[in-house]
């Protein structure tokens, strides 16, 4: 995998699991220490990508394989015309979302073949891939009643059935279970502070790791 000067670090998960906020916890942390952050998102973190995310989040009659497509086209411009310069300008980029949502999200949960997902994953990722990423784990009934408690218009994707969530989750589990090095588990029922604390130390870890190469 070709090195790069910054750091990419990724945050994972069923909606309802934190990601955001907890996203927004770690670039202020690394902000304090002296780290210039990018914060980005998927779909979204271009002018490409957010077109992509309107489509893919509020077209009801979408299919899954058109939704694959624009998820992909999404990501091949987003590296492109924001991640890469990032890094390669030494920042570190904390992500919502990259390669392992699609598999968990389409294969998973839509039942797409891997083999097809894993090929065009990348292709469209161009050789950028996450030094870390941050799985944050939740039972599907507690994810689902956050994301009903929210005060806000939900997305197709929030109002999927629990046995769609679930087998997202288990995607996602099957996808740490494989590349345990890269993706770490993180235990998404505690609340904001002790999640916050899991979280950094894997962040810590990773970075020592990067600042020994």
């Amino acid at each position: 995998m070709p090195r790069w000067a910054g750091r990419f670090i990724v945050f994972e998960g069923l909606d309802g699991t934190g990601k955001t906020t907890q996203q927004g916890r770690a670039a202020r942390r690394l902000r304090a220490m002296g780290f210039d952050v990018v914060e980005t998102r998927e779909p979204g973190g271009s002018a490409v990508g957010e077109a992509a995310r309107q489509i893919v989040l509020n077209l009801s009659d979408l299919n899954p394989r058109a939704e694959t497509f624009l998820f992909l086209a999404a990501r091949a411009h987003h590296v492109h015309a924001a991640i890469l310069p990032a890094l390669k300008k030494g920042s570190v980029v904390l992500c919502d979302r990259f390669l392992d949502s699609t598999v968990a999200y389409q294969h998973g949960g839509h039942g797409l073949p891997l083999a097809a997902i894993d090929s065009m994953n990348k292709f469209a990722a161009n050789g950028c891939l996450p030094d870390l990423t941050l799985l944050l784990d939740l039972d599907i009934e507690k994810a689902a009643r956050r994301v009903q408690e929210r005060d806000e218009r939900k997305t197709r994707f929030e109002e999927e059935s629990l046995a769609f969530r679930r087998r997202v989750r288990e995607a996602y589990l099957r996808i740490a279970e494989s590349e345990p090095d890269r993706v770490k588990i993180v235990n998404a029922a505690l609340d904001e502070d002790a999640v916050e604390a899991q979280i950094w130390t894997h962040i810590e870890t990773a970075i020592a790791a990067e600042d020994r190469r």
